[in-house]
């Protein structure tokens, strides 16, 4: 059966009939071209596909683009400004060499994203909660907070790196969170 679907992308409004059955992943790849999201396993064990979705992260392997329409779905290549500045996380991943094939940047950048917005808005993690309200809840008056390593590493545990770059992408959300 098939969808009128209508999608914000990276700012675009896109609409597009799609199949029920199909995946938000499949649907940005294959209809939309939009090739930032990886599909690494198709499972939701990797995070190559992580997508913002109105501001959420999320596995887009695991959702179905109808169940999406309207929605803002913005990708790493969407991060970036109007004018082509790179996002500051776009930026620190370059800066720390937070890859190195680059087949899960994308994916780690937009959870990166999404974790930061979440702990800024005080979403508990297990670390959090094991630090009894230590310095890792403690948001800052514009929104952000410094994140210890233990933190960022528990927050990003659903992106997975085989190429084992995990202390430079760590350094890069460290930068970040501190500013």
């Amino acid at each position: 059966m098939d969808f009128q679907l209508t999608l914000r992308v990276d700012g675009e409004a896109r609409s597009l009939t799609v199949d029920t059955r199909t995946t938000l992943l499949d649907t940005l790849r294959d209809r939309l071209s939009v090739t930032s999201p990886k599909k690494g396993c198709d499972h939701g064990q990797c995070g190559a596909c992580t997508v913002l979705l109105d501001g959420r992260r999320v596995l887009s392997c695991l959702t179905l683009a109808v169940a999406h329409d309207g929605a803002e779905v913005t990708t790493a290549g969407g991060l970036a400004s109007a004018d082509g500045e790179l996002h500051p996380l776009q930026r620190a991943f370059l800066d720390h060499d937070g890859f190195q094939c680059g087949y899960c940047t994308p994916g780690q950048i937009c959870s990166a994203a999404g974790m930061l917005a979440e702990a800024a808005a005080g979403h508990p993690s297990a670390v959090t909660a094991a630090a009894d309200d230590g310095p890792d809840s403690q948001g800052g008056p514009d929104g952000t907070v410094a994140l210890s390593d233990d933190e960022i590493r528990e927050r990003m545990s659903g992106n997975l790196c085989r190429c084992g770059a995990y202390v430079n992408i760590v350094a890069a959300i460290r930068e970040v969170s501190a500013k």
